[in-house]
């Protein structure tokens, strides 16, 4: 059996995030809708178009209120971030008129009604029960890792690590999704669509901003990512957020060359931080066959892959 991957300790919170603080929640609330509200046009919600030069990208605040039956001034305030005391209702109301999906709905709902947490909850260590541990080290031949909050990476098995690098080689604080696409080249040549994979953690990091707009590493992390990369920076202004689900993911493996992999989240039912993710080909492919291939060669293609250039 491999070596069983030690627990990822809470990254400290460097220069960026010591300036940083907690996310403003009033100010992510306020660009939220003014983003949602900008993708949309008069006519894809059956309103009639006045002239043809338009002030504003999408709908006017005017045109948005009426749809969500509410006044101007009601929704002008909450678009500034006032979101104290707006009932359920409203919120859903807002939500049917901007067209948002389930995600986008719960993220509305996070910032404007925020729920309590107990003081410095979200700096406890992350810690993932020792039977979930043993289950993923048993998936064998199904690369397999749980991550936690702000896409940190918890536990893993050897072989998530023959697909995705050796991540016992990392510092603790470096074991996480947006560090590593976003900071490592190796982890662009590694997807395929690169561009894909970096817009769905910017997604899960802003649902988690949402969930947890008071947690200090989280606003270190971001203050971070964004003085050291453009396309964070570009991909945050979006405020767009996704749940993660399933998918397909294509790589392009140092050692097996491509591989088309099928991903399944399973959100912890006593855990709702943490997400169990497993990655399988389908059978008789190529992938398949890769797959096997490294399973074959064990803790050798992990060393032999981190040291291909």
């Amino acid at each position: 059996m491999d070596e069983q991957p030690e627990a990822a300790q809470e990254p400290q919170a460097g220069l960026a995030g010591q300036a940083a603080g907690a996310l403003d929640r009033r100010a992510e609330l306020s660009e939220f809708l003014r983003t949602r509200r900008a993708r949309l046009q008069p006519e894809d919600v059956g309103l009639p178009t006045f002239g043809r030069h338009r002030r504003v990208p999408g709908l006017r605040r005017e045109e948005l209120a009426q749809l969500a039956g509410v006044s101007v001034a009601y929704y002008t305030r909450l678009e500034q971030g006032n979101g104290r005391n707006v009932s359920a209702e409203v919120l859903d109301s807002i939500a049917r008129a901007l067209r948002l999906n389930d995600a986008e709905h719960a993220h509305l709902t996070h910032l404007a009604k925020p729920k309590a947490h107990k003081k410095k909850r979200s700096a406890r260590p992350q810690q993932v029960r020792g039977a979930l541990r043993q289950l993923i080290d048993t998936l064998d031949g199904v690369p397999a890792y749980v991550t936690g909050r702000r896409s940190d990476i918890l536990v893993w098995n050897r072989m998530a690590a023959a697909v995705f690098g050796d991540w016992s080689a990392l510092p603790a604080q470096e074991r996480n999704w947006a560090r590593m696409v976003f900071l490592r080249p190796d982890y662009r040549d590694l997807y395929v669509d690169w561009d894909q994979k970096a817009a769905d953690i910017v997604s899960y990091l802003r649902m988690d901003a949402g969930c947890h707009p008071d947690d200090p590493l989280l606003s270190a992390l971001v203050g971070e990512l964004s003085v050291k990369s453009e396309e964070f920076r570009r991909l945050w202004a979006t405020h767009d957020v996704k749940e993660k689900s399933h998918g397909v993911k294509r790589m392009h493996h140092p050692l097996v060359g491509e591989l088309t992999l099928s991903f399944e989240t399973f959100h912890l039912p006593d855990d709702h931080e943490q997400n169990l993710i497993t990655y399988h080909a389908e059978p008789g492919s190529p992938s398949a066959d890769a797959l096997r291939l490294l399973a074959s060669w064990g803790t050798d293609a992990t060393r032999a892959s981190t040291a291909t250039p």
